[in-house]
């Protein structure tokens, strides 16, 4: 979908009552856009831009509390976040067919690939970079993710 496209689309939108529209169009996961809208407050569309300047840097990430988990011996341990390396949409597993990479309780080795992160149709492969127990997925497969967002939570060991 072009931006003038988008652009119409949103104005449409806005012209609009609906409370929601969603669209999909797939061959490989392309076109997704869903839109909502809170009638609590007022409706502005923001300029979109679809330039970027190849040396722009992302943003610094803020400083993140790590959840605490308990151990068999009562103790409390840091759950190590992974976290998106860039923007895209998550995978946990090669392909729709395939079963996920790692499921909520199992163990991993560094270098073991544990998701996939599409950008740009790029599949890039995300390896753990610790050894431990998955604790938590934190994100739904298919689903959008920002860069430097937590996706999972392991415990290390």
């Amino acid at each position: 979908m072009n931006e003038e496209k988008l652009r119409k689309l949103l104005q449409m939108f806005a012209d609009s009552d609906l409370e929601e529209l969603e669209i999909q169009h797939s061959f490989w996961r392309g076109t997704r856009v869903k839109l909502g809208r809170n009638r609590s407050q007022p409706t502005a569309l923001q300029p979109i831009s679809t330039t970027s300047s190849p040396r722009e840097t992302p943003p610094v990430a803020a400083a993140e509390e790590v959840p605490l988990a308990a151990t068999n011996e009562g103790t409390q341990t840091e759950l190590h976040a992974i976290k998106a390396p860039m923007v895209g949409t998550f995978y946990r597993a090669s392909s729709p067919e395939e079963d996920p990479f790692v499921r909520e309780g199992d163990r991993v080795e560094p270098g073991q690939t544990i998701f996939v992160v599409e950008a740009m149709k790029i599949m890039n492969e995300i390896e753990a970079d610790i050894r431990g127990e998955i604790v938590e997925i934190l994100v739904g497969d298919a689903e959008p993710v920002e860069y430097n967002q937590p996706l999972v939570r392991i415990r290390p060991s």
